[in-house]
């Protein structure tokens, strides 16, 4: 049965940090690429953050670059997204995804509430 877990949510002030993982299973973990995606109040999914399953590629929404870092530990099956100088606008529902292309093949987390507010 396929599993991403998504952990670390909360409420945070602008300016803060917070750390979000995803621990997956029930699939080749190292054979997907992980990717961030968020979905704030009245807007459509976005792609915030992937890594790539080879080589460990990262790329980055312009609303996030040099604020945020994807990591994955292939020995533990685990995703991190570290969030740095919050904003306002990265409150959203943030959703873990893993994607193979050559599979067709995509699964999705549940969704963990970040919201930055004072």
């Amino acid at each position: 049965q396929v599993q991403l877990v998504e952990s670390g949510g909360g409420l945070v002030q602008p300016g803060g940090s917070l750390r979000l993982s995803c621990a997956a299973s029930g699939f080749a973990f190292r054979s997907f690429g992980m990717n961030w995606y968020r979905q704030g109040p009245g807007k459509e999914r976005e792609l915030v953050a992937g890594i790539t399953s080879v080589g460990g590629v990262t790329n980055y929404a312009d609303s996030v670059k040099g604020r945020f870092t994807i990591s994955r530990d292939n020995a533990k099956n685990t995703v991190s997204l570290q969030m740095n100088t919050l904003k306002p606008e990265d409150t959203a529902v943030y959703y873990c995804n893993a994607e193979n292309i050559w599979y067709g093949k995509a699964y999705w987390g549940q969704g963990t509430q970040v919201t930055v507010s004072s």
